[in-house]
């Protein structure tokens, strides 16, 4: 049996000879290596010498307040709460401005102190790629990079935007709340694919394409869908993603540490809300990783696009969620071989009948990114389920009873 979400050798796998695997694995190779190689490939995202964040949490772990030392993030989101807890307003508000890279990303934070820690480390940011594109030596590509590194910072300080996390080191990670995450009584996380990063984060042209966009879409559609419910949707870019459809991209490792972070986000949720995930490309495979160890509170996870979740069928996720599955007709990522071989792959696909998701009709979407355009069927079932009217879903033409109990 395949083991999931570390694969093992082709002698290991459910093939019936090594040549069969070895045809699988050289089919596996050659599409990516086509798709890394014909337009869908990013560039590299922006290298510092240094990383802002690992240097303020060890400065963090070596400091104390009222004789306390502060609790390691790792400890857990009960323990920063109940810590947190115990501090007046004026400490609490002290230290996001002493550590606002630790503070504005620490799991168990009030979300309204991460909100006003990760605005100072936005600014701060800001004033960090203002001077390097002033900087000697610097290359005009460089400088170009920087600016809009700064101009992206300066959009994201804006005082109507809730970011629930930050960290620009390297190409930079960002997570983004919509409504209030407090007094919700569902919340929904967009979990994006390939080439998410700052830049990337939200879009003027194609905006329904990027984390910011698709978020503020199915928002919005949540609203219509249930205007009694109170809605929060996090527009989840926190973790390292792929740049491009290439090796990273055919394999588990960022997924698996995307797979932590996304756990930890979620148990760190405030209040006993109902949360649910929306998967998109290789966010398919951080969620199906992730999917092993989620709290019972998410009560649904869908994918759409999905190259594959590290399994072969949904028993293998071993969760209480409902899996359900998209993909429409004009999705490249049809094309892609759903299987795993020496570490490549992510498995089986997820709109087979074989895997055993509930399957959703993607009907109006249009390509890969499609999913999340207003107007279309894909994202009204995103809503539906988003909201828990799950009755309300239309189920793809292969899986008539998709929305049964």
């Amino acid at each position: 049996m395949t083991s999931f979400p570390e694969l093992g050798s082709p002698s290991s796998l459910p093939w019936t000879n090594s040549t069969t695997a070895m045809r699988a694995l050289l089919a596996l190779a050659v599409v990516f290596v086509m798709l890394a190689t014909t337009g869908w490939t990013a560039v590299r995202g922006h290298q510092g010498n240094s990383d802002p964040r690992a240097a303020s949490l060890s400065a963090w772990l070596h400091d104390s307040i009222a004789g306390r030392p502060l609790p390691a993030p790792e400890a857990g989101s009960a323990v920063v709460a109940r810590f947190l807890g115990s501090l007046s307003g004026g400490q609490r508000t002290r230290l996001a401005e002493r550590y606002p890279l630790v503070v504005g990303n620490l799991d168990g934070a009030p979300v309204e102190l991460r909100y006003r820690a990760n605005r100072i480390a936005l600014a701060k940011a800001r004033k960090v790629e203002e001077r390097r594109r002033h900087a000697s030596g610097l290359t005009p590509s460089g400088r170009h990079e920087a600016g809009r590194r700064m101009h992206r910072f300066a959009s994201l300080m804006a005082d109507d935007r809730q970011i629930l996390a930050f960290d620009p080191n390297g190409s930079g990670r960002v997570a983004e709340v919509f409504g209030d995450l407090d007094r919700a009584d569902r919340v929904s996380v967009v979990v994006p694919g390939v080439d998410t990063n700052v830049l990337t984060f939200e879009k003027t042209q194609r905006a329904h394409t990027a984390p910011v966009g698709m978020a503020r879409s199915l928002y919005a559609a949540e609203r219509k869908a249930a205007p009694g419910t109170r809605t929060a949707v996090i527009a989840w870019a926190d973790y390292t993603s792929p740049n491009g459809v290439g090796m990273d991209a055919a394999t588990g490792k960022l997924a698996a540490e995307g797979a932590l972070r996304l756990r930890a986000m979620v148990r760190a949720l405030p209040g006993t809300s109902r949360a649910s995930l929306f998967c998109h490309s290789y966010g398919s495979v951080v969620c199906g990783v992730a999917a092993r160890e989620l709290p019972s509170r998410v009560t649904d996870v869908a994918v759409a696009g999905s190259p594959g979740m590290r399994a072969e069928r949904v028993s293998e996720l071993r969760t209480s969620a409902r899996i359900w599955a998209m993909r429409d007709a004009d999705d490249w990522i049809q094309d892609v071989p759903h299987l795993a071989v020496g570490g490549l792959g992510h498995g089986a696909d997820p709109v087979s009948t074989a895997f055993g998701a509930r399957l959703l009709s993607a009907r109006d979407a249009k390509g890969h990114a499609g999913y999340f355009e207003p107007g279309t069927t894909s994202l009204a079932n995103f809503a539906g389920i988003g909201v828990g009217a799950v009755a309300s879903v239309i189920c793809a033409k292969d899986d008539p009873d998709c929305s049964a109990a």
